[in-house]
């Protein structure tokens, strides 16, 4: 008996950290505007869209593309977002909704996200 507690705890422990907290974390920091956290969950390299760039930049590694958000944040006075969808596909993520700014009443924004080594980062980052 005491060993299917034990057994029963750990499995609980085990599905506490599943990769879906990750995407609950991010869509906290995207509400809370906090793109320093954001990007702690960059994979190594991501493309990036964003509306003052013409077109998509590709491989941006996770630094720059850090500072670029961060930057974006400051500029458009980002304050919030709202969750529109959040999508599982066989190890990928989408992670859809809306950025509220000062300066417009909102930028559409879709991250999406792969698994790897049981946690999900983000490769693709589009606000238009």
């Amino acid at each position: 008996m005491q060993k299917l507690l034990v057994l029963f705890g750990l499995s609980v422990a085990l599905f506490a950290f599943s990769p879906k907290q990750d995407a609950d974390e991010i869509v906290k920091a995207l509400q809370t505007a906090n793109a320093e956290q954001i990007s702690g969950y960059f994979d190594e390299v991501i493309d990036m869209k964003l509306p003052d760039n013409v077109s998509e930049i590709k491989n941006i590694n996770k630094t720059q593309a850090g500072i670029k958000l961060k930057s974006f944040f400051n500029e458009y006075d980002v304050k919030g977002f709202d969750l529109t969808s959040k999508r599982e596909m066989g190890g990928l993520m989408a992670i859809t909704g809306k950025l509220s700014a000062k300066t417009k009443t909102g930028y559409n924004v879709t991250l999406m996200l792969k698994e790897k080594s049981g946690k999900y980062s983000i490769i693709t980052v589009r606000v238009n």
